[in-house]
């Protein structure tokens, strides 16, 4: 605590040391006092019997001699060996007037329990338990950081001293701004190298069923398809002459169908027609022609016939190679559709972390491209074999991608969380400030006052921070401009403070 010092001008030398004497104060009420003529007697306490002689109070009750006997967490001003709230030389205008005072032990009569045997210890008519308040920032003086700061270091994880800005303004005006910790720590993981990739299970490629001319191309890169759209036509000579085919068989069957009617030929040739027929019409079934349409092409035998090319599943074009009234082959990929919903990370895992490492943990996954991302998933599969020169085993996890932002081949680095670490916490890497080498966050408390409160440290993964225990997930913590709120905690190391009058 930084106090202006004494004018010496105003207060002769002689009544400060009568102060630091413990002697009565010029500046006390005047009031009539049971106690005056008491002689302190030297400056080291005699004991007689079990009374101090110098304060003239049982030894087991004098607080003036004994600091174990003092209020805890009730300031005590050594310069004038009495409580801060009581010491008219460093708070005068705390002062009450015409309150009867006892100047010996720097009590008010009516809570000088030292005189008056019947009023307990921390009792009386003034509300001493009141916390001295700092005047010039409006908290406690006890928790008061710019005041106090060397307390910092002795902060344990979840302790904190209040930080007043010079205004409501001042944090705006600084750029500070606040978020919540996000619950679920980092815990005991593997950190290894990971590739991207398509998830194999909802890839698919678009091929051309028969050779002929691509006459229309209805996706290209990029394009989001259902299943069963049509992305392409093609005209294919071998279509047509499979349509020929059908209606021929057709009309051979219906032919057939009539004669058999009226006995002129016999069962086996029905059967026959029929058989003949199904052939025709299973292979246009096989190229995606439906029932309804293989009827509709017996019915205009001159139209040209166009096969449409679907796609297999839902998903996003990745590649396309067709091109309008380009000739190709059968068997030939015309696009490739990727759902992308779901990602494979294929990882490399050292063979010392692989007893260590079970299908179903969970993985974190981070890449450069992305900072602050993190993308969780689960392993889905740890390979038999290890490559006999990195001495890595093959992993694979699958990470949900539901804005699309991952992409194949991407590089990133993964964490395998081998044990959680129940009831942590993550925050950015910049809510944490050092002061005294004691790792601080600040908790907005207000529009111009923070908290400066300990916490204890976990793991750390590029610009996360793990928070094993000092704050709570509904607290509102500095995390850009944190700077400012420090330099505003540290004013007293540069000659500013508290000033008392």
């Amino acid at each position: 605590m930084n106090r202006t010092p004494m004018n010496p001008v105003a207060l002769p030398v002689a009544i400060a040391l009568l102060f630091a004497a413990g002697c009565s104060d010029p500046q006390q009420p005047r009031e009539a006092d049971p106690h005056a003529g008491h002689n302190h007697g030297p400056s080291t306490p005699r004991v007689d019997g079990a009374v101090c002689v110098l304060h003239g109070a049982p030894v087991a009750r004098c607080f003036i001699c004994d600091a174990s006997l003092r209020e805890p967490g009730r300031l005590w001003c050594a310069e004038h060996d009495r409580y801060e709230d009581r010491c008219w030389g460093c708070h005068p205008e705390l002062q009450e007037t015409g309150r009867a005072w006892c100047a010996e032990h720097s009590l008010y009569e009516d809570e000088c329990f030292l005189c008056h045997p019947e009023i307990e210890a921390g009792e009386g008519g003034a509300d001493h338990n009141a916390p001295l308040m700092c005047s010039e920032h409006g908290v406690p003086e006890a928790e008061c950081g710019i005041c106090r700061p060397d307390v910092v270091g002795a902060l344990k994880p979840g302790e904190g001293i209040k930080v007043r800005m010079p205004s409501t303004a001042s944090a705006g005006m600084v750029g500070v701004e606040t978020d919540r910790g996000k619950p679920g720590g980092l815990g005991e993981a593997i950190e290894c190298l990971a590739e991207l990739a398509f998830n194999q299970n909802r890839l698919a490629q678009i091929v051309a069923p028969v050779g002929g001319i691509v006459q229309s191309v209805d996706a290209d890169l990029g394009s989001l398809v259902e299943e069963g759209q049509t992305v392409a036509t093609l005209w294919s000579a071998s279509i047509a002459e499979a349509v020929a085919k059908a209606v021929l068989t057709h009309q051979t069957l219906e032919r057939e169908r009539r004669l058999r009617l009226e006995r002129v030929t016999a069962e086996a040739d029905l059967q026959q027609a029929e058989a003949a027929h199904r052939a025709a019409c299973q292979q246009l079934h096989t190229l995606g022609f439906s029932e309804e349409q293989i009827d509709q092409m017996s019915e205009t035998p001159g139209e040209a016939v166009l096969l449409d090319v679907r796609a297999p599943l839902t998903g996003e074009i990745v590649e396309r190679s067709a091109v309008r009234g380009s000739l190709v082959e059968p068997g030939k990929a015309l696009f490739v559709v990727a759902d992308r919903s779901v990602m494979w990370a294929e990882l490399s895992i050292p063979e010392t972390d692989l007893s260590r490492v079970q299908t179903g943990q969970r993985v974190e996954v981070v890449v450069d491209a992305l900072p602050g991302e993190v993308f969780t998933g689960r392993l889905t599969w740890i390979g038999p074999a290890v490559d006999e020169r990195t001495r890595m085993a093959r992993a694979r996890a699958e990470i949900p991608n539901p804005a699309g932002q991952l992409r194949d081949r991407m590089f990133a680095r993964a964490r395998i969380i081998t044990q959680p670490s129940g009831g942590a916490l993550m925050v950015p890497a910049s809510a944490i400030q050092l002061v005294d080498g004691r790792p601080l966050v600040f908790v907005r408390l207000a529009d111009d006052l923070f908290e400066a409160r300990a916490v204890r440290l976990g793991s750390r993964q590029g610009d996360r921070q793990e928070i094993l225990a000092g704050l709570a997930a509904s607290d509102p913590v500095v995390t850009q401009a944190g700077f400012a709120v420090k330099s505003q905690l540290l004013l007293s190391r540069l000659g500013a403070g508290c000033a008392h009058e």
